[in-house]
């Protein structure tokens, strides 16, 4: 079973449908005891970093989900949740996050007539590149096409988790992989063939 992690933050059903579409068991969840049962963890979120984090403590979700990273469950998180990965936010304040990964989370920030042009939240199609070979992305061309929205972008301490950059401005670490966790800035389920791979190869996982 495929457990996507319900915090009141999230298009889940579409995440869901797109899982299922490729013939995944997805199931939304929302408490520690249904997380345990899950053999993978899909860690989505659309919104403000705080509120986030903020619920997932309510829910007693903070434990597990950095038991699942750190003990061997496949884990992928999408946009915020890639973020939420990270020690700390600088989104509105100061945050405090999952410290799964090493790294910060900042706000996109362009000056000069050079970005004129760049809008903050960055939203639409834009490429991934490539930095290094990853399993989730096995099938999926270099330069592919994918679907973003987001104000905020990640900065890995460890450069060498970064498994693909995108350019706005400034390249920016656009997903990360180390052992059984894979996050992306990028939303899968809404970047069409695209995405639908990649969530193939987490279902094969």
């Amino acid at each position: 079973m495929i457990a996507i992690v319900d915090y009141g933050m999230g298009n889940l059903r579409s995440v869901q449908k797109a899982l299922q579409r490729v013939g995944g068991d997805a199931r939304i969840v929302s408490t520690p005891a249904e997380l345990a049962h899950a053999e993978k963890v899909v860690l989505p979120g659309v919104g403000a970093f705080q509120d986030a984090i903020d619920r997932l403590r309510a829910g007693g979700l903070v434990d597990p989900l950095v038991r699942c990273a750190n003990e061997g469950t496949p884990l992928l998180a999408i946009c915020l949740g890639l973020q939420l990965l990270f020690e700390v936010s600088y989104e509105d304040g100061e945050h405090t996050g999952l410290g799964v990964f090493g790294g910060r989370v900042a706000r996109f920030q362009f000056d000069g007539a050079e970005h004129a042009s760049l809008r903050v939240p960055h939203m639409g199609w834009n490429q991934i590149r490539w930095s290094r070979p990853c399993p989730i992305l096995d099938g999926i061309d270099p330069g592919a096409y994918t679907y973003f929205a987001h104000s905020y972008y990640v900065v890995p301490d460890d450069d060498g988790i970064t498994c693909t950059t995108t350019d706005y401005g400034i390249t920016f670490t656009s997903s990360v992989w180390r052992d059984n966790v894979f996050a992306s800035q990028f939303h899968p389920e809404k970047s069409q063939a695209v995405g639908l791979r990649l969530l193939q190869n987490f279902v094969n996982v």
